[in-house]
């Protein structure tokens, strides 16, 4: 009884709590961490440099450079219209020039004097062999083979200066020089037929507005003829002259008949046939002055006669159409002269500062750089994944 006791008096053991689940062994975790680095960090960059270093085809690189230029216009365009605004463009030349280093067009033109497909393909794409990254399939189409144009010509622009820098990769010296200068060629070809179309374009407004001035001047010239021929009369001027002088001696006349007839009527014996006829013939004068006054259009006219005033300022409205008409057609074909003699120079050109170059030594693909990019986007992306792994887990595990 007695050894009981102390079995009974001891304490019995607190129940047992429940208990959250063990973790995970931390050299598991960190065996993990280190299996995910060798397999997406270290085994893909160990594969990305044996491919630049075993696969990767040696390219050599030809640089140009060159820019558009344009000559000075002349005073004598610009005072006779301002040919250079017809012929100029508010698209800068370099723009344009920039556009089509990249275009479908180009690609095609250099093509057809080169075969770029065989240029670029020329280490293979067959995985058994070759380089299947920075080579051109054989078959590729035309799009294709501008999306591969624009990974191995790359083109540098500085609008503020508007020079244009080329570097065009090949896997021979020769041929990258031979497709540089095809770019040269294929460049200024297309300014110049900007440059002749624009021109084409300010020579025919010219002859168009030539065109229109000498219409105008014929039917200036054609008025004035019917005109004369209608009244007659070849130069008005002279005929009022003449007129205005008539009706002078009329009144000079009519003034001598006057005072021969206050002489015969102071006589005290006059003949009344010599007074008759003097009177006779002041009446006639002034019936001479009357008339040659209404055709003046000094007094209004009988018969609804046309005056000679009318006629007047009728053959000045007609010399002064014909004037400017003469004058317009003249300055058209200044302007017209002056769009043909721009026309046999050449207003935009091509300059070359940098002719294309022969590589001599194989700088690309620049192995050293490519493979630390590949390592630094791959490590990158190894540890977002890792600490989007932690993240998740510690939240599941809360």
């Amino acid at each position: 009884m007695a050894e009981s006791l102390p079995a009974l008096t001891q304490p019995k053991p607190p129940p047992a709590k429940a208990r959250r689940p063990a973790l995970r062994p931390a050299g598991r975790r960190h065996r993990r961490v280190v299996v995910s680095f060798l397999a997406c960090v270290l085994l893909p960059l160990i594969l990305a440099g044996w491919y630049l270093w075993a696969r990767a085809a040696d390219q050599y690189a030809s640089t140009l450079a060159f820019t558009v230029r344009s000559e000075e216009q002349t005073p004598s365009l610009d005072f006779l219209g301002g040919l250079s605004d017809l012929t100029g463009s508010r698209t800068p030349d370099t723009d344009i020039l920039y556009s089509y280093l990249q275009s479908q067009g180009l690609v095609a033109a250099v093509a057809a004097e080169l075969d770029l497909r065989a240029i670029w393909s020329r280490p293979g794409i067959d995985w058994r062999g070759g380089d299947p990254v920075f080579a051109l399939d054989p078959e590729a189409p035309i799009e294709d083979l501008v999306d591969h144009w624009r990974r191995k010509v790359k083109v540098f622009y500085d609008g503020g200066t508007g020079l244009i820098e080329l570097r065009v990769l090949a896997f021979t010296p020769d041929e990258a020089t031979a497709i540089a200068d095809q770019i040269v060629a294929k460049s200024s070809y297309m300014i110049n037929a900007l440059s002749d179309a624009a021109r084409e374009d300010a020579i025919a407004y010219a002859r168009q507005e030539v065109d229109l001035t000498l219409t105008r001047l014929k039917a200036a010239r054609r008025a004035m003829t019917e005109f004369r021929n209608r009244h007659q009369i070849v130069d008005p001027g002279a005929e009022m002259e003449a007129r205005v002088g008539l009706l002078g001696e009329l009144q000079s006349q009519l003034v001598e008949a006057q005072l021969e007839l206050d002489m015969l009527l102071a006589r005290p014996a006059r003949n009344q046939v010599q007074t008759a006829n003097a009177e006779l013939k002041i009446a006639t004068i002034e019936r001479r002055i009357e008339a040659e006054r209404a055709r003046l259009g000094l007094i209004a006219p009988e018969g609804g006669e046309e005056v000679f005033a009318g006629i007047i300022g009728r053959f000045e409205e007609l010399a002064v159409e014909r004037e400017f008409a003469e004058a317009t057609h003249r300055a058209a074909l200044a302007r017209f002269d002056a769009a043909q003699a721009e026309a046999r120079r050449q207003s935009r050109y091509l300059a070359a500062h940098v002719q294309p170059t022969r590589a001599e030594t194989a700088r690309y693909p620049e192995r050293g750089l490519l493979l630390a990019c590949v390592g630094l986007f791959l490590a990158l992306g190894w540890a977002i994944a890792v600490l989007s792994a932690y993240a998740v887990r510690d939240r599941g595990s809360g």
